[in-house]
């Protein structure tokens, strides 16, 4: 395909906006974040509604508009997020290209979709569906194999027994061999944070507590933030 065919091809943009990360083992890292729209799972703590409708036609961006903004930002760092990114599957092809082109490109992924025509450089945060999201059983189990060390596995915990359903599914599945990353978070107004604190320092194992800090900087409705 030619550069400028390549450059015309066109994603359904959220939005596209500056800050900080917020999440993960890279939080507190200035970052551009692409959002997405549309996505095939309906979680019920979604924390972005506005961005589910694929139908919905927010901004039709070509790559080229894409990278054109990406720019302007003068930030290495870029992450995919949604919605679901892969519910669009071109976005694969513009990843793919800024990964290839020094950008340091993170996807955060529900795994509904999957993950395997991913450039092995680029970061993928899979975020496993728990009981209490009533999505668990679209986790597509087989991602797990695509993933590396700087990889990050990660779980919305609303309860106990999504907790003890997580701590089940990483012990099922051995992810301390696939990567150290692994994520706990809870979920905004379900659970307290020091509930969670104090069921992960039981297990006496090195799972990460993850607090969206975005959401303690900012509103927690605020959007491009």
């Amino acid at each position: 395909m030619k550069t400028g065919d390549f450059l015309n091809n066109t994603l359904n943009i959220s939005e596209i906006f500056y800050s900080i990360q917020g999440e993960g083992t890279r939080a507190g890292l200035p970052c551009v974040f692409i959002r997405l729209q549309g996505c095939d799972l309906r979680c019920t703590w979604c924390d972005t509604p506005y961005a589910l409708d694929i139908k919905q036609i927010e901004q039709i961006m070509t790559y080229q508009k894409i990278l054109d903004q990406i720019k302007s930002f003068n930030c290495n760092f870029i992450e995919f997020t949604g919605g679901e990114p892969l519910v669009q599957p071109n976005s694969i092809d513009l990843m793919n290209y800024l990964s290839e082109n020094n950008y340091t490109v993170a996807i955060e992924t529900s795994g509904s979709k999957s993950i395997d025509k991913l450039n092995k450089n680029i970061i993928k945060i899979l975020d496993i569906k728990c009981p209490g999201s009533k999505m668990e059983k679209f986790n597509k189990i087989e991602n797990l194999k695509f993933l590396d060390k700087k990889d990050e596995i990660k779980f919305a915990i609303s309860d106990r027994r999504d907790f003890d359903w997580a701590m089940d599914f990483v012990s099922r599945n051995n992810l301390f061999n696939i990567t150290d990353n692994i994520l706990f978070s809870p979920v905004l107004g379900q659970i307290e944070p020091i509930d969670l604190t104090q069921w992960i320092l039981a297990t006496h194992l090195p799972i990460r507590l993850q607090l969206q800090i975005h959401k303690i900087i900012w509103d927690p409705e605020r959007r491009g933030v």
